[in-house]
Parts: structure tokens; C-alpha cells; sequence
């Protein structure tokens, strides 16, 4: 009894979350420069708390100068599709990047290598990403920005997170990666990707710029790399002994937590739609 009487309370509080931070993000989409601001907060915040949650496994990462090179790289980034600048301005941040060395040899810490090689994941599995995600904005119209693809694949992953929540809690008999997340299930996976081909399918008919079966692949992808996503930080947690990746979401735990799934699709889809559209 006292169960039931806990968790009413905490799906509630997570339902209120998940609604304020919805209205956030399709607010954010309205025009490219509230898409720029926010998803650079966005990613920034993801990898203050990746930084924040790998102490706990002893681990220093330079988190500040990495902060400072992620943040420099995004707007690098905005600014190829703002101005198209070319890529050569990324070679700004090189510096940036190898005086993380340098500055690992004053910290006098037992583990240097770990501490660099942690900062550095934290771009690639963090920064790199987001820029991915955020360069769908432009990918569709030669560099100006349209909401569609963004907004899409935002759908698409929701859609099959419901559906593999729904389907996993009503079918689920068949563990599908047990030893790092107990309660996924094959019936969830497939039930997820239903979920999102068909939602696939409906927003073929709003934005046209894409095929149905363009749209079904990319429901696809996401299904199985948005579920890897989960699997790989569910991964990151356990070897930290960690609950959740932080305490900004009530009810839902960290930023982390709730764009795993993106993380791994996101470059994946990029990559799709890239050869596709050009």
C-alpha cells in the first residue's frame, strides 16, 4: 500500500516535468536563433553533469576548459550554418584541446590518462551529438533552417520510447540486454519501433520534403540506435554505481537520462539524411 501511495505521487511529478520540458523544447524550435541558444545551453549542461557524474568513479576530468571548447565548437558550428564559415575555424579550438595535456601535468593526480581520456569522451559522446542533432535544422534547405527534421526526429524518438515503455509493460517477457538494463525487452524494442514507423508515417504527410519510406528508415534508426543509447548509459551508470546521471528533471532524473537516446542516433541519422538529401 505504501508502494502505490509513493509511485502516484512520482509519476505524477513525472508528468508535470515531462510537460513544462516538452513546451521548452517545441518552443525552442520556433526560429533558428532560439534552436541555437537553447541547444548550446542544452549541450552544455549535458556535459557539466557527464563531468559531474564520472567524479563519482574518481575520475578529474578539465572540465572547465572542456566546457570552453564544446561551447566554442557549437558556435563554430552555428556559425558554418548562420555565415558559412568554413570548417577551418574548428582549427581554433585545437590549441584549446591540447593544452588539456599541459595542464594535466600540474594537477598531480594518480591517474592523468584516465582524467584527459575522460574529458575527451565527454566531447564525443556529449558535443558531437547535440552538434549533430542541431545541424539537422539546416540540413533540409541549404543551410537555412527549417524546424521540420528536428522536430521529426524528436517525435519519432518519443514515439518509440512510449511504445516500447507500453508494449514492455503489457508484453515484455524476453530480456533484451538484461545484465545492463533489467527491465528492457525485446517486445518493448519491437513494439517501440512499431510505434515510431507509424508515427513516421503520419508526419510523411505533413512535411513532404521526405518519401514515406525515407521517413519509415529514419523511424528505424532510431528505434535501434535510440535504444542502444539507453543501453549505453544505463552502462555508464552501473559502472558508476550511480541511479541517475543527475537531479535536474523531477521524476526523470539528469539531462542524460533523458537524451541517451539521442546521443548514439542522432550522428546516425545525420549521416542517413545527409546521403539521401545530397
Amino acid at each position: 500500500m505504501a508502494f502505490g501511495v509513493t509511485k502516484i505521487p512520482l509519476m505524477k511529478t513525472r508528468a508535470i516535468t515531462a510537460f513544462f520540458f516538452t513546451i521548452v523544447m517545441l518552443a525552442s524550435l520556433w526560429n533558428a536563433y532560439t534552436f541555437t541558444a537553447f541547444y548550446l545551453l542544452l549541450s552544455v549542461a549535458a556535459l557539466f553533469e557527464f563531468y559531474k557524474l564520472i567524479k563519482i568513479g574518481g575520475i578529474r576530468p578539465h572540465r572547465n576548459m572542456a566546457m570552453i571548447v564544446a561551447t566554442i565548437a557549437f558556435l563554430i558550428m552555428a556559425a558554418y550554418h548562420f555565415f558559412q564559415f568554413g570548417p577551418k575555424y574548428l582549427l581554433l579550438i585545437i590549441p584549446l584541446i591540447f593544452a588539456i595535456f599541459i595542464f594535466e601535468l600540474y594537477k598531480k593526480e594518480k591517474i592523468p590518462f584516465a582524467n584527459i581520456a575522460y574529458t575527451f569522451v565527454g566531447f564525443v559522446y556529449v558535443t558531437i551529438p547535440f552538434c549533430f542533432f542541431y545541424s539537422l535544422g539546416f540540413l533540409s534547405d541549404f543551410n537555412q533552417y527549417s524546424f521540420h527534421l528536428p522536430l521529426s526526429f524528436l517525435m519519432l524518438l518519443w514515439a518509440n520510447d512510449t511504445g516500447a515503455y507500453l508494449f514492455g509493460m503489457n508484453f515484455g517477457k524476453h530480456r533484451l540486454f538484461e545484465r545492463h538494463s533489467p527491465k528492457k525487452s525485446w517486445e518493448g524494442f519491437f513494439g517501440g519501433m512499431l510505434t515510431s514507423v507509424l508515427v513516421s508515417y503520419l508526419v510523411s504527410f505533413q512535411f513532404t520534403e521526405l518519401s514515406p519510406a525515407v521517413w519509415g528508415g529514419m523511424a528505424i534508426l532510431i528505434a535501434c540506435f535510440g535504444t542502444l543509447g539507453d543501453l549505453v548509459e544505463s552502462m555508464l551508470k552501473r559502472s558508476l554505481n550511480a541511479k541517475d546521471s543527475g537531479s535536474i528533471l523531477p521524476g526523470h532524473g539528469g539531462l542524460l537520462d533523458r537524451f541517451d537516446g539521442l546521443l548514439i542516433s542522432a550522428p546516425i541519422v545525420f549521416v542517413y539524411l545527409y546521403l539521401i538529401l545530397n
